[in-house]
């Protein structure tokens, strides 16, 4: 089959590399579309020490059955599928408790570390085990499909924050998860919503897709402004999507009293938080990680349209192609924001 593999840093190669084996418990899946995410763009340059080469990247994809493990009950042949990012073990004790995403055993799909490596979805054919798949709505498109993921996460992270009808609700990144969240908490019922971005045309769509307010950061005093828009008191929660220093201290900054802070960014494995802003101000701060049971929602809501997934993928292109986007990506190209590859196109 057809792979595109990070042979090396900075280098993807389109290539014939096996088919992968199919375990009893497991299926192969025809990949029709997968999502560059931004950690594959991150860990092109091997910053992130999470995709050591030789591998094939690639977690955000959906398919049809092609083969089932001898094991495999209540999937069969043609079924259309999306599957998890993660491997979960479903016997450890996260597990046992219903917390898929803290496994203690867990592996990620096309990441390649100093514990593991478990080639992905950027390739003609995937074998995923069973109990990590989805079934597809009908009408669903592989492309938006693919996109389960990252929209998984962001409410995810959304049902890690304590949120109240009516609550005024900021997030700090307008990038895909960000835009996502705010679809999130407009869904779960948050007042007024602001979004906060360097990027002019980020915060123009995040306006699009449920914003009622937008501050660019790079602009002039962005605490000044959401207090002003907050009746000087400041949001009851914040969703942070990008996890860097200055981006958590922002979002901090910008919480009420008693205010709920949720950090899904983790670009940087460090940050430094203002503790005299927390402690007096009794804030509370949650962690989010990947998901742990969203899916099967976050496909109802997308076949549904409650989720406008469109104005997000800037591109469909074929695999053979993937390395050129790839270069876009990591480069920072204005206005990119989800890319879809799909296996089966032509160039």
């Amino acid at each position: 089959m057809k792979a595109l593999v990070l042979e090396d840093y900075k280098r993807l190669v389109y290539k014939d590399v096996p088919l992968p084996e199919t375990g009893p418990e497991e299926v192969l899946v025809q990949v029709k579309a997968c999502g560059i995410c931004g950690s594959d763009v991150h860990g092109l340059d091997g910053s992130t020490k999470r995709r050591q080469p030789p591998l094939i990247m690639g977690h955000e994809a959906s398919g049809c059955i092609v083969e089932t493990g001898s094991h495999v009950n209540g999937w069969q042949k043609g079924d259309r599928v999306t599957f998890d990012s993660t491997i979960y073990c479903g016997r450890c004790f996260y597990c046992r408790q219903g917390f898929s995403n803290r496994c203690e055993h867990g592996r990620i799909l096309g990441v390649a570390c100093d514990e593991y490596r478990r080639n992905g979805a950027f390739a003609e054919y995937i074998a995923v085990p069973q109990h990590i798949l989805y079934r597809l709505p009908e009408g669903l498109s592989f492309e938006h499909a693919a996109t389960m993921e990252p929209l998984s996460i962001a409410f995810h992270g959304v049902n890690r924050t304590p949120l109240a009808l009516n609550h005024s609700a900021l997030v700090m990144g307008t990038g895909v998860i960000g835009l996502l969240a705010i679809q999130a908490l407009r869904l779960a019922g948050c007042g007024c919503i602001i979004g906060v971005d360097v990027i002019p045309e980020r915060l123009k769509l995040a306006r699009q897709l449920g914003a009622d307010h937008v501050i660019n950061a790079a602009g002039g005093d962005s605490i000044a402004q959401v207090l002003e828009l907050t009746e000087g008191r400041g949001v009851h929660v914040a969703i942070e999507a990008v996890g860097v220093t200055e981006t958590i201290e922002l979002a901090t900054r910008c919480l009420r009293k008693g205010g709920s802070l949720t950090i899904i960014g983790n670009l940087s494995p460090s940050i430094q938080l203002p503790l005299q802003v927390a402690v007096m101000r009794e804030l509370s701060v949650f962690g989010s990680c990947a998901s742990s049971g969203e899916y099967p929602a976050c496909l109802e809501m997308l076949a549904r349209g409650s989720i406008r997934m469109a104005p997000l993928i800037s591109a469909v292109a074929p695999l053979s192609d993937g390395g050129k986007w790839f270069e876009r990506l990591y480069n920072k190209e204005p206005g990119l924001m989800k890319v879809i590859l799909r296996p089966d196109q032509q160039q």
